[in-house]
């Protein structure tokens, strides 16, 4: 049996792999591959009408086009030093994927809420996708280089302290750790503030109601989901049919208990939405279910999943299906997963995954965030992601690996910089070829099928 000393060891000599200011350095590779390629075959399977509005809402700003970029990022971390360090990876550890929610137990959790790119690898790469989206927002907020460092550096020092604690308790405590939600307060805006310092018990149903208020009407008496072309638009008769049909199935993959309490709702409604930057052109739907009446709604989303952009630089996964994958993920990562988590195939064999819509607390807008708060911001990320990480890599290893000084801090730090650059170039490339024509124009886009 290996004993703490000697994973702490193991975790010490990783550094002769890859030191840790060696983090700090990133030179592109010789034969880096242009980003407009990468984004160009990343589409070959998703919904043509969305692709424009994808390269539109890439093109608005050097942080959108990092988020929709996270293929770019995986090829330029593959060829950096590895620690050899492994854990589930979030696969796009950026700023707008952690937020404050209400768990299914009805308390407040700061945590990761994308799992679309999970999969095993080095745990650095989360770490610097992290680093680089905190120096892109802050220099899109016009930050100074001493505040981005003071941001970057606070996230790597909690990942580290946090590792550090964890490293210290047994295997049960790392599984049920997380965040204090006193922590997570300092997050919240003013304005939202009244609403987190109530009884988290009772959050839950004024938002889900709220939620329920905005995508939803009730022209004839009978709650609909309500168009907002082209994010959102009613589906058609033959896609009404599929989505009950493949409904069914996604059920299947539920345990015994949760297919019971699922049983006590019925089939409402369903809607294509379109999501985020990364996922726009993926096949998206929102499906509405009532329980004990109208005023016990249940919203779901189903999500094509693909292969991470991860993959092709590491390992293949070992799940078969993408959905499954990103549902294994999301269970492992998170501390209070979603209690209907599930996955199904869909029409031409393709993959998807099924979540509650969540009800988000404490989401901010890049823009939103000023040096203080984006420093705060910071840190709970770096928290989260150290306790998500402890729960499959060897967290005595990696806080041996990071040690106690700042130096992996600083080389984060160093690497946010010159990657936030690389970004910022990478950026206007693709602005410059959408204004010149090369990728398609926006316009709307026409009705998909699923």
């Amino acid at each position: 049996m290996t004993t703490p000393a000697d994973r702490a060891a193991q975790g010490r000599a990783a550094r002769k792999e890859a030191s840790r200011s060696s983090h700090g350095l990133w030179i592109p590779a010789a034969d880096r591959l242009d980003p407009l390629t990468v984004l160009a075959r990343q589409t070959a399977t998703r919904v043509p009408e969305l692709l424009p509005l994808r390269y539109e809402r890439m093109a608005a700003s050097p942080y959108a086009y990092l988020r929709g970029a996270a293929a770019v990022m995986a090829a330029d971390l593959a060829t950096q030093p590895r620690s050899g360090l492994t854990v589930q990876l979030s696969g796009d550890a950026q700023l707008l994927n952690f937020r404050a929610f209400a768990s299914a137990e009805r308390a407040l959790h700061f945590d990761l809420d994308d799992f679309d790119e999970t999969h095993p690898g080095p745990f650095e790469w989360d770490l610097k996708r992290l680093a680089a989206s905190i120096a892109v927002a802050a220099r899109d907020n016009g930050q100074s280089v001493d505040e981005t460092r003071q941001a970057v550096r606070a996230a790597a020092e909690a990942y580290r302290t946090a590792m550090h604690r964890l490293a210290g308790l047994g295997e049960l405590d790392v599984w049920y750790d997380h965040i204090d939600p006193a922590d997570i307060l300092t997050l919240v805006r003013s304005g939202r503030r009244q609403q987190l310092d109530a009884d988290p018990s009772q959050t839950r149903p004024r938002t889900t109601l709220r939620a329920l208020e905005e995508l939803t009407d009730t022209p004839d008496g009978l709650r609909r989901i309500a168009p907002d072309p082209p994010l959102l638009e009613p589906v058609g008769r033959l896609d009404m049919a599929v989505l009950r049909r493949i409904f069914i199935g996604y059920r299947s993959t539920l345990p015994e208990e949760r297919r019971t309490l699922l049983d006590r709702f019925r089939f409402v409604d369903a809607a294509r939405k379109v999501v985020g930057v990364a996922g726009v052109g993926l096949r998206c739907h929102v499906v509405l279910l009532a329980g004990r009446d109208t005023d016990d709604p249940l919203l779901l989303q189903i999500k094509e999943a693909e292969r991470p952009v991860l993959e092709p630089h590491l390992r293949p996964s070992t799940y078969a299906h993408q959905g499954h994958r990103v549902v294994a993920g999301q269970r492992l990562l998170q501390a209070g997963s979603d209690l209907l988590l599930g996955w199904v195939t869909g029409p031409e064999g393709r993959h998807f995954y099924w979540r509650q819509l969540r009800d988000t607390k404490g989401s901010t807008a890049v823009e939103d965030m000023s040096p203080s708060l984006l420093l705060d911001h910071a840190w709970l990320c770096g928290k989260a992601l150290a306790r998500a990480h402890a729960r499959s890599g060897d967290r005595i290893a990696i806080a041996h690996y990071l040690g106690t000084s700042d130096v992996f801090d600083r080389a984060m730090a160093d690497f946010s910089l010159r990657y936030a650059d690389r970004n910022a170039a990478d950026h206007a490339a693709l602005a410059a070829a959408v204004t010149a024509g090369r990728i398609p124009a926006p316009h709307p886009a026409p009705a998909w099928r699923l």
